[in-house]
């Protein structure tokens, strides 16, 4: 009868931290419903403070009920004391904590004067909000907590037995086949093996289905890809991959290339129409004309209007020029400046300088080179030569032939 007195005097005292939030509760939301209606008076805050105070009130009362159901436990269990302090002094802590949230933020909301959310401001809006997530958690916690002990108080033959849904039960049962295949613990005593080490006893668990059968499928894998890549050899090592791959992509380049009409390299240069000889001239005098002169004579760089080139004549080979250089001779490479569209308007307009009369051209380098059929002097010159050697020939050839004939 004393312990059961004690409880009950120490069950008072944990009690008045709820009786006195409650009773701050009132004296806190009391001024405001009297103030009187001006500028600042905001249906949106007073909804909200209502809304905390019932709330608080619900807490209140599942406390109650909480603590009705406690006394009752205390008789059928004493160790269930301490929960139920627990439970209480959260609860009153809780209410503390609402009033002092609804302390702070009255005067805010009177005295706010530019509205953001209704009227209020952020601050004292998101405050007013999470006051009433705090609230609606506790009573969570609190509704939890009573149908726990009310379940305890219920007698044994009526208690609800704990049913799993559907989905766990499935999951339990494939956990155990396929992934842990785990004995339950009062059955360890049927795997248990004879081994002792130092009082350590061992027991014959299985492996874990899952790792054993991926064991199993690579001992799978490993025998096709010995078939597939050693036996057999259809499979490709890296290597032969990457070769297999670039010579397709090779394949693709070129038939795109074939099918390229305005497609510019080395081997396909046409000459350009007006208005490309007049990009490329721009792009000469822009670029050329402080190794090859203005009108092409030529100055640290060769003469570009004559017959003679140091690395042949032609438009492709003239654009292969520009494009790759020579910086052995001065010549540097273009590529990196000018696009393959603008060498070959360069290429075209060097082409129209052959034949012009610079200012001062400078002397010939190179070899004599000419588009089409081979023009006069050159005929003379290969003319001249042949006449040079034929004599000899002939005055050789011809005395032996007649004499031999004769």
């Amino acid at each position: 009868m004393i312990c059961f007195r004690s409880v009950k005097n120490k069950m008072a005292l944990m009690l008045i931290p709820v009786f006195a939030a409650s009773v701050l509760t009132a004296q806190t939301t009391a001024p405001a419903a009297a103030q009187p209606v001006t500028s600042g008076y905001n249906q949106l805050a007073v909804l909200l403070m209502i809304m905390i105070i019932v709330l608080a009130f619900v807490i209140w009362g599942m406390g109650q009920v909480l603590t009705a159901l406690g006394k009752q436990l205390i008789h059928k269990n004493k160790a269930a004391a301490s929960s139920i302090k627990s439970i209480v002094l959260l609860a009153g802590i809780s209410l503390l904590s609402q009033v002092s949230f609804a302390q702070g933020t009255a005067p805010v909301a009177a005295a706010q004067q530019l509205p953001n959310y209704g009227g209020l401001s952020a601050t004292a809006y998101y405050m007013l909000l999470t006051v009433i997530t705090m609230e609606l958690v506790v009573i969570l916690f609190l509704a939890f907590s009573i149908r726990r002990m009310y379940t305890e108080l219920l007698p044994e033959k009526i208690k609800p037995k704990p049913q799993g849904s559907k989905l766990a039960d499935w999951w339990s049962k494939l956990d155990k086949k396929l992934f842990t295949k785990a004995v339950a613990v009062e059955k360890e005593a049927d795997i248990l093996l004879d081994h002792d080490y130092d009082g350590i006893r061992e027991l014959d668990n299985a492996l874990p289905p899952w790792w054993k059968y991926g064991f199993y499928i690579t001992i799978g894998v490993a025998f096709v890809y010995l078939l597939n890549f050693h036996v057999l050899g259809t499979g490709l090592n890296p290597t032969e991959e990457y070769n297999a791959e670039m010579e397709k992509a090779r394949i693709a380049i070129e038939k795109y290339e074939a099918g390229n009409k305005d497609r510019i390299d080395e081997k396909n240069v046409p000459m350009a129409d007006a208005a490309g000889i007049e990009a490329g001239r721009r792009l000469f005098e822009a670029n050329c004309i402080a190794c090859h002169l203005k009108d092409g004579g030529g100055s640290v760089g060769p003469n570009l209007t004559d017959n003679y080139w140091i690395h042949k004549g032609s438009i492709n080979d003239i654009y292969n020029t520009i494009k790759i250089g020579y910086p052995d001779k001065g010549m540097q490479s273009w590529s990196g400046q000018f696009t393959p569209k603008e060498i070959s308007f360069l290429a075209s307009y060097i082409k129209t300088l052959v034949g012009t009369k610079p200012a001062v051209g400078k002397e010939q380098q190179g070899e004599f080179y000419v588009d089409g059929p081979v023009t006069d002097s050159a005929s003379v010159k290969k003319t001249d030569s042949l006449s040079a050697k034929k004599p000899d020939s002939v005055l050789v050839a011809k005395p032996d032939s007649a004499g031999v004939n004769k």
